[in-house]
């Protein structure tokens, strides 16, 4: 257990060692293995650099910590504070010893909740800081103040600090339904799945009606889907919604032209053209070998430039105008960015690229938006339509019955070209990308190439960039998935320049970002789970589960040492599934795709031989468990590939077994595709998130039907409990 390890008190008493945990970096870990791994120094050095802190020497480091602790009793009050509604807190006040502070709090609608009061229980504490002594005392936060963001202002002399109080539940509740129970649902990469009406690549109005279909046939409550965060407005499009422009705006590659409310005032030949570029990529809708994004794209923008140029009315103009003000600054700069990428091309690693000579104050940047105001214009007018289409497919979600509708995925970061870190760079640190540790799975470690958020400016600025993220997404959703969860608690950060497996793991205020989802949720009325696999300490598990957050339970992962738990013992607080997008479908698991791809792309650090002995281990130990448990048949087993269909659904079986509170069943096990989406360790090598849904023979799935396939239906009968 990670909690029982330690290092040497001499390790314990270096500068630098004293300097990275002030700092919340990591000086060691545990790995998935139990293996207990001490952090060089010289990656302490360069993760500390992209925190802004030099380490560089012995005079630096001291230096360091001396700021540090000058930091720290440098304000009356940190920059964010977390409150409990229905608790009673307390807030230390650093002042002076004569000093006597007050304090002031303004709630988020602009009222004043009034004046607040103190408690002098600490001031025995004294410490000398740049010559002066410093005491505490308290300001007491009532427990009735109400759910939301607010201003704490405390004040001593002429000295005033303001805080942001974010005033969190403790929890999120579980909905009616699974207090007793639970919910069940689909997952889906929902641009894979095409309907006759597509582009090319499904899109928000085949989400809408995958929504209301899956309820009405299969009576699912929610659909798991792709992140679905912003992305380049020019070809090539990226194909990974893993690797976002902005994580605070919608994808608006995912419009449908002819769902627009303008459409249908446009004029004959206005309509007749955009059905024309939509003729030119029907065939694409039949493919089952390739999702072709960029030609998608190449047909579907100029049509939408035909819709930003049609009349609105006085009502859709005023809707356009509060979308921009509500909006607000970010919008203009993945706007800005937006048009820098169409006007002067894709932004790359080169020195001279733009979005390396430019900032959002650069006279270049104010030109270019002056040159080009109606094509800023549609960049923003694009993202309103996608932010509308959207939230049309979550309300007929509930119009249908869903009690969750959409689970978004928020993903882990953003393109470090992107417009998040071009537009406000401070939010970021630099020098460093996020990924993850060598593991089982990923015997190389990972490297994603997003730059991570800076722990110390979200608290300096009360986590606002972090939550509206969060917002935004709750604003389209009834339920959050948080890929890589423990992100919440730290992240692997990798200096530039080393491998996966050189970096460390910096803190983050895990308590503050799970209030902020906690509040965001209860405000929505939904869920929120938190993907809780490979490298985690025990402490995450408990603290998602404290805070009413669902972890995962995969049931090829729910093992250890070769021993599969019974779906029974599981933890209550998960969306169980058979499998996830990172690994084949349970049909192309069960067929070892996953060694057979491994081996062909070079990804691994021992034998295929060795690699196969232990996948036939692992398959043959989970169908003797599922056999011993009664979800499928022993003689089965003779012959899997006849009873294929029947041990897929003998693993969805043992899934209704057991306590999770969400279950979830992939399309691609509802129609028996075998191909994986993504392939962890590979860009070009293997076409990920690019392939569309098919079934076992290889033939396209249309949307068109897909609820009524046999097969569909006969695993969400299993979901239901009917089988």
């Amino acid at each position: 257990m990670e909690e029982l390890r330690e290092e040497s008190a001499e390790r314990l008493s270096r500068p630098l060692i004293r300097l990275a945990k002030a700092k919340g970096v990591a000086t060691y870990y545990v790995g998935q293995q139990d293996e207990y791994v001490e952090i060089d120094d010289d990656v302490l050095v360069n993760v500390l650099h992209s925190l802004g802190v030099d380490a560089s020497t012995d005079d630096a480091i001291a230096e360091a910590l001396a700021q540090t602790e000058r930091d720290r009793y440098s304000r009356l009050i940190p920059p964010t504070i977390l409150h409990i509604a229905g608790q009673e807190s307390r807030v230390r006040v650093n002042h002076g010893v004569t000093d006597i502070p007050s304090a002031r709090l303004m709630l988020e609608n602009g009222t004043e909740y009034g004046t607040l009061e103190g408690d002098a229980g600490d001031g025995a504490m004294a410490k000398a800081v740049n010559g002066r002594f410093v005491v505490n005392s308290s300001i007491v936060i009532p427990a009735d103040v109400p759910l939301g963001y607010h201003t704490l202002t405390v004040t001593v002399g002429t000295h005033s600090d303001s805080a942001t109080l974010i005033c969190a539940p403790d929890k999120i509740e579980l909905l009616d339904p699974m207090k007793d129970g639970h919910l069940w649902g689909w997952m889906a990469q929902f641009y894979s799945i095409r309907s006759s009406n597509s582009w090319g690549v499904g899109d928000f109005n085949d989400l809408k009606n995958m929504l209301r279909d899956s309820k009405q046939k299969t009576d699912a409550d929610f659909i798991l889907i792709n992140p679905v965060h912003a992305g380049e407005p020019c070809t090539p499009l990226t194909p990974s919604p893993y690797l976002p422009i902005s994580r605070r705006f919608v994808n608006f590659t995912y419009i449908n032209p002819e769902s627009v409310p303008e459409y249908s005032e446009l004029s004959e030949e206005a309509q007749a053209n955009i059905r024309q570029l939509h003729a030119a990529v029907e065939a694409l809708n039949d493919d089952p070998d390739k999702i072709d994004r960029d030609a998608m794209w190449a047909a579907k923008m100029p049509a939408l430039w035909a819709l930003f140029k049609a009349p609105r009315t006085a009502g859709r103009q005023k809707e356009f105008e509060v979308f921009k003000a509500l909006a607000g600054d970010d919008l203009e700069g993945y706007a800005t960015w937006c048009l820098a990428y169409d006007k002067w091309g894709a932004p790359t690693d080169a020195a001279d690229s733009w979005v390396k000579t430019t900032t959002r104050d650069s006279d270049e940047i104010a030109r270019l938006r002056g040159q080009y105001p109606d094509t800023l214009e549609f960049y923003r007018w694009l993202e309103w339509i996608a932010d509308e289409q959207l939230a049309d497919a979550q309300q007929t979600a509930y119009d249908a019955g869903m009690r969750i509708g959409i689970m978004a995925d928020m993903a882990v970061g953003v393109h470090p070209y992107g417009s998040d870190v071009w537009w406000n760079p401070e939010r970021f640190a630099y020098g460093a990308t996020v990924g993850a540790p060598p593991d089982f799975y990923n015997q190389q470690g990972q490297n994603w190439s997003q730059p991570p958020l800076n722990p110390e400016y979200l608290a300096r600025t009360g986590y606002k960039a972090y939550r509206d993220i969060v917002a935004g997404m709750f604003a389209h959703a009834g339920g959050v998935r948080i890929d890589h969860a423990i992100g919440l608690f730290r992240l692997w950060w990798i200096p530039e320049g080393r491998s996966a497996k050189e970096g460390t793991y910096v803190y983050y205020d895990s308590a503050v970002m799970l209030g902020i989802l906690a509040l965001e949720a209860t405000r929505a009325h939904g869920v929120v789970v938190g993907e809780d696999l490979g490298v985690v300490p025990d402490y995450m598990a408990k603290s998602l589960a404290a805070h009413g957050l669902l972890g995962c339970a995969i049931e090829w992962f729910e093992q250890r040492d070769g021993k599969f738990r019974r779906p029974q013992d599981w933890r209550p607080l998960t969306l169980a599934s058979v499998t996830t997008h990172d690994i084949p479908p349970t049909a192309g698991y069960l067929r070892y795709e996953h060694v057979k791809l491994r081996s062909r792309l070079h990804l691994l650090t021992g034998s295929e031989e060795e690699f196969m002995a232990d996948a036939k281990r692992e398959h043959d130990a989970l169908l003797s468990m599922l056999a011993d448990g009664g979800w499928i048949q022993r003689e089965w087993l003779d012959d899997e590939e006849a009873h294929e269909q029947d041990l897929i659904e003998g693993m969805h079986r043992a899934l209704c077994a057991s306590p999770s509170k969400l279950l979830c069943a992939t399309i691609t096990d509802g129609v028996g595709e075998r191909r994986t989406q993504n392939q962890p360790g590979t860009n070009n090598e293997y076409p990920n998130w690019r392939i569309p849904l098919a079934d076992g023979d290889g033939n396209s799935v249309s949307l068109d039907g897909l609820f009524d396939n046999p097969r569909v239906q006969s695993l969400a009968a299993v979901m239901r409990g009917e089988k």
